[in-house]
């Protein structure tokens, strides 16, 4: 046992420039690793929670009160690896080398590339086992979030029970440090054969909303814009609300929109696009919107912040189109482009949109409204197939600064979406519903990229998905990605991801515990555990809550009967707990 005296290798020259490095190398990994299973907000990079706990685990061997046996489990352990990377201390029988190396370990397996290494694996836990001969140590961790702390305790042999408040949390946690090691290699398999199925019956399902050209091309998005409209005396014309005019904007290739006004006989102007190619940002027109100031294209009369929130505040955001009787566009949002793809390109070509494109839409918000008047009518069993959640009040100075949609009349989640987008993601539940809870995790990404909060890179010629920011703000103009291509944030892409992270933790064959807890009020005793390890929320930065509220309106509706996506706290509220959330927020 180590005596309490003893002093543990966090406490004397901790390699932190070389784990600072790695830490911040992961921010960079898009495939193969836990995180890609769902986001989460300020998730702790994996490298230093597994340097860190490490360190707090090894005494340092230049202490006195140092047990022996210790030392020379270590130097066994040490001397065991078949691969001694170059720099580590030869002299490891001395307790000052035997410390440089256990050092020089600790940065190593630090490195991302060595984490699932068995040879890494094995030594790791061997000096953990050195150290705590007589029982396994258990790590706990209270704010557990995305799992960085327990996944790695888990990763150098410890037992672990991991907890937090937030039901998404608390899913994160129990697919990654239970379901996952408990099935092991063969869970990513099985993922892969069931995720190829789901695809396949997506496509069946959703194709007459999202028609291919008659050239053959596929559309990859189409871009929106909300409308208002001009209040000028004599003009009434229909503002777009764009941020930019750019489609594409690289150094050597440049694609955006020129705006026409034509002034019919009878009813206020009107703008039409075409798609050109500008030789210089001299020849593309200016945004419309700023601020939440809108410019008209017709007039040049600017409609102040008030009068532009007020009439999107009529349309619930005014992401969806507005129809008449016969499918004819009448207001609302505008398709202003569509992106495409001919077979076996990569580059993107741009369109102005059809009737086609808007018999689609059409068609969409029929299916919906079909799918809400059948749960109406079948007893109202279960809950609404669309997210009637209340969305977060906004304001203030504290966390609630983050939300602005209910300015805007977006007062449910659903509102954040397109009539098309909740067709596709209801189907995407009712899809997943029969799977393991781990797939309910690839719905995030799609949901993630297909809202009304994304935004059209034209860098990249890519959605940006929500989220880029800890925020949920308005977008004034938002692509509309096409959720079966193959994309970030498509079905395959999403499925991808989590067959991806499993496989980066299946090696990992002990499970350890999650559970939906209050650290005020912790299940467990103090006295329980050997090791307290974790990293709490920020004060008044992220509104945990709030933000996975996002997720867990639509996770509900994938996942019925998942016991931990609920306030076991205040029964009667439908989202996250918020009362017991130790963030400052000014609108609570």
């Amino acid at each position: 046992m180590i005596p309490p005296e003893c002093k543990r290798l966090a406490e004397v020259d901790f390699p932190i420039a070389k784990v600072s490095k790695h830490a911040a190398r992961e921010k960079s990994l898009r495939h193969g690793h836990p995180s890609t299973l769902h986001l989460w907000w300020a998730r702790r990079p994996l490298a230093s929670s597994r340097a860190v706990l490490m360190a707090l685990l090894l005494p340092d061997p230049c202490d006195p009160e140092c047990p022996e046996a210790f030392k020379t489990g270590a130097r066994n352990a040490l001397s065991d690896m078949r691969e001694r990377p170059s720099g580590w201390d030869a002299n490891i029988s001395t307790d000052a080398g035997l410390r440089r190396t256990l050092l020089r370990f600790i940065a190593d397996f630090a490195n991302w590339d060595n984490a699932s290494k068995q040879d890494y694996l094995d030594t790791a836990r061997a000096l953990v086992h050195a150290a705590h001969p007589e029982e396994t140590p258990l790590v706990v961790d209270p704010f557990a979030g995305g799992g960085s702390i327990p996944l790695e305790a888990l990763r150098l042999g410890c037992e672990t029970f991991a907890s937090d408040l937030n039901p998404v949390a608390c899913l994160i946690l129990k697919v990654m440090l239970e379901d996952i090691p408990r099935h092991g290699p063969g869970l990513a398999d099985e993922l892969r054969r069931a995720g190829t199925q789901i695809k396949e019956n997506a496509e069946r399902e959703l194709a007459d909303l999202y028609p291919t050209d008659p050239d053959g091309a596929t559309p990859i998005a189409y871009l929106w814009a909300r409308t208002v409209r001009c209040e000028a005396p004599d003009c009434g014309a229909e503002i777009p609300l764009m941020r930019s005019m750019y489609l594409c904007n690289k150094p050597n290739r440049k694609r955006a929109l020129r705006p026409t006004v034509t002034c019919p006989t009878q009813g206020p102007p009107q703008v039409t696009f075409e798609v050109f190619e500008p030789e210089s940002d001299a020849e593309v027109g200016n945004y419309t919107v700023a601020r939440a100031r809108a410019t008209c294209l017709c007039c040049n009369a600017i409609m102040p912040p008030d009068r532009v929130r007020s009439q999107l505040a009529a349309q619930k955001g005014g992401a969806d189109t507005v129809f008449d009787d016969r499918g004819v566009r009448i207001g609302g949002a505008r398709m202003t482009a569509v992106v495409t793809l001919m077979p076996g390109e990569q580059v993107r070509h741009y369109r102005t949109p059809t009737n086609a494109d808007y018999d689609a839409v059409y068609r969409a918000q029929q299916r919906i409204d079909a799918i809400i008047d059948e749960w109406e009518r079948g007893g109202r069993q279960g809950l609404r197939p669309v997210p009637d959640e209340p969305t977060p009040a906004g304001g203030g100075s504290g966390a609630g600064r983050a939300f602005s949609a209910q300015k805007y009349g977006m007062f449910q989640w659903g509102d954040l979406f397109t009539a098309r987008q909740k067709a596709a993601l209801v189907q995407w539940t009712r899809l997943l519903s029969n799977n393991r809870d781990v797939f309910g995790l690839s719905f995030g990404k799609m949901a993630r990229h297909c809202n009304v909060l994304s935004k059209w890179h034209t860098g990249s010629e890519t959605v940006a998905p929500a989220f880029a920011m800890q925020t949920i703000p308005v977008s004034w103009d938002f692509p509309e990605m096409f959720p079966l291509s193959s994309y970030a944030g498509g079905i395959e892409d999403s499925i991808d991801d989590v067959v991806d992270g499993t496989n980066a933790i299946s090696y990992i064959s002990t499970a350890g515990q999650a559970q939906l807890a209050d650290a005020a009020n912790h299940p467990l005793p103090s006295q329980a555990a050997g090791v307290w390890f974790t990293d709490p929320p920020y004060y008044d930065a992220i509104p945990y809550a709030d933000l996975a509220d996002f997720y867990l309106v639509w996770l509900k509706r994938t996942l019925p009967d998942h016991t931990s996506l609920h306030d076991s706290f205040e029964t009667n509220n439908p989202l996250s707990p918020k009362e017991r959330e130790i963030v400052q927020d000014e609108t609570r």
